[in-house]
């Protein structure tokens, strides 16, 4: 029997990219049914006719069969020539894309949500000196790997099954232990819960204590998840100035402005690394008690102190049901985790919980009980001991190399904790283009000045270090250095200098 023959340039096959090759075949079937090149009824070459003339195995060709028998392109009978299916509709409308002036579209508020707050030249890939990026080379694989297997092959109870979308028992209880030990935080286990992110906790928060409208309070310059947050939920976003010793509630007390919530980094301010002290704390919860509103407290990088004694947690000195209490595991672990948590008051613990439930925002299961063990075992404190000075270390030589090269073109100190620094010009630059300059040469660093609400923004980078090697750091260093040899003229002009 004659095989049949079907049109050239039905099927090419790249074979060194990342598309497997029965998809590829799929698609080009699929594709010439569409256009018309293959009609109704065309009669199709046997899999193993079809899998010698390509060079590919014949398995691959059976999958590619088999997926355009299951949409209906193609019938497959036993002792006959596959073909083309006599009930698709005429030929050139099989698949058509729709037309362009009928394609769906975002509603206002899906405008509104999924607006760019970040502003251009904010890192979103990741590179050398990234800001936030915890040291991949200093997790414990092998002993996390254990933990997680273990939880994979124990965990065979109810919570696998749709319950506790706010948290395992076991790790609400291991962090009601370890936040009381480490951060003076007190709760019960059941005021807790376990979200997939720092950014799913405040946007589950905004959402559900303010209405569209009110006013939040952010710290300038200040955390942009937080602001993305604040404005998902539709809040007016106001500036806390920030200065040498963190938020200061003072200056903007005068305003008139009534907050609902406010939202601050009291232990590593974020980006500029300051640590509020106790007057201030004191200061900032009196002023939300007179005006009824909410402290959200992301106790950012706590974990990570170089000197000094760690300062309790606002939530610890604050009234029942004044502060709300956030962490996660993005920097002390890895953010690929997707753990994070929020310590919220009593009478918030069951509404909440059920606004998880209804979002569909939980975390894996199986991930939270490795975890519970993982804390459980030691082994969490054992790996907060070891990052604290391989972080001091990498800091500490960020800051002496760029001292070295850039001399008096920057401001930059060593900061008490962390896993970046902020880095200002002490020239008139501008620091997005900057920014944008460094991550075309695979440094991640990201521009200071979009942290700032206000027209009044300090030029400068945040800069990572927690996962960065000596030669990165060199090698970021002397091309932001090159850089600011290089671009001057141009960098001030797009400032407008």
């Amino acid at each position: 029997m004659t095989e049949p023959v079907f049109p050239e340039g039905i099927l090419s096959l790249d074979r060194s990219g990342p598309i497997p090759l029965s998809e590829q075949i799929y698609r080009g079937f699929r594709d010439a049914v569409r256009t018309g090149l293959l009609a109704k009824g065309a009669k199709l070459p046997s899999t193993r006719r079809l899998a010698a003339s390509l060079d590919v195995a014949r398995n691959t060709v059976n999958a590619a069969y088999e997926l355009l028998q299951a949409e209906g392109v193609i019938t497959l009978r036993a002792g006959a020539a596959p073909r083309i299916s006599e009930d698709l509709p005429p030929e050139g409308s099989y698949g058509q894309q729709v037309d362009a002036g009928v394609q769906p579209d975002l509603s206002a508020r899906g405008r509104h949500m999924s607006a760019n707050v970040r502003g251009d030249g904010w890192a979103t890939r990741h590179g050398a000196l990234q800001p936030g990026a915890p040291a991949l080379d200093c997790f414990p694989y092998e002993e996390w790997a254990r933990h997680l297997r273990r939880a994979a092959r124990m965990e065979r109870g109810p919570d696998l099954q749709y319950r506790n979308y706010s948290g395992v028992p076991a790790l609400k209880e291991q962090l009601a232990r370890h936040l009381a030990s480490e951060r003076g935080v007190r709760a019960r286990p059941e005021q807790i819960l376990v979200t997939s992110s720092m950014q799913a906790s405040l946007s589950l928060l905004s959402m559900a204590l303010a209405e569209p409208g009110e006013n939040a309070w952010l710290e300038e310059p200040g955390y942009l998840g937080a602001k993305t947050a604040f404005h998902v939920a539709g809040l007016n976003v106001h500036p806390l100035p920030v200065d040498h010793m963190g938020a200061d509630v003072d200056r903007l007390l005068s305003s008139g402005t009534k907050p609902r919530l406010i939202y601050v980094t009291p232990s590593h301010q974020y980006p500029l690394g300051t640590r509020m002290p106790l007057g201030r704390r004191l200061s900032l919860l009196e002023a939300t008690r007179s005006a009824g509103a909410v402290i959200l407290e992301d106790d950012y990088d706590s974990e990570f102190l170089f000197e000094g004694r760690p300062v309790a947690a606002l939530y610890g000195l604050a009234e029942e049901g004044q502060v709300i209490y956030l962490g996660t595991f993005s920097k002390s672990l890895l953010p690929g985790l997707r753990l994070a948590y929020c310590v919220v008051p009593s009478n918030l613990a069951h509404p909440l919980q059920q606004l998880m439930r209804n979002m569909g925002c939980a975390a894996s299961v199986q991930v939270q009980v490795a975890l519970a063990q993982f804390i459980d075992s030691g082994a969490y404190q054992k790996h907060l001991k070891l990052i604290r000075k391989i972080y001091e270390e990498r800091g500490a030589l960020l800051v002496r190399t760029l001292k070295e090269r850039l001399g008096n073109r920057v401001d930059v100190d060593m900061p008490n904790g962390n896993v970046q620094v902020a880095m200002l010009f002490r020239e008139p630059v501008d620091d997005v283009a900057f920014a944008q300059a460094m991550q075309e040469r695979g440094f991640s660093v990201s521009p200071l000045s979009n942290c700032y609400q206000g027209e009044t923004r300090k030029p400068g980078l945040i800069i990572g270090f927690a996962d960065a090697t000596p030669r990165q750091i060199e090698n970021g260093v002397n091309t932001l250095g090159n850089l600011l040899d290089e671009l001057p003229v141009r960098a001030r002009r797009r400032a407008g200098i």
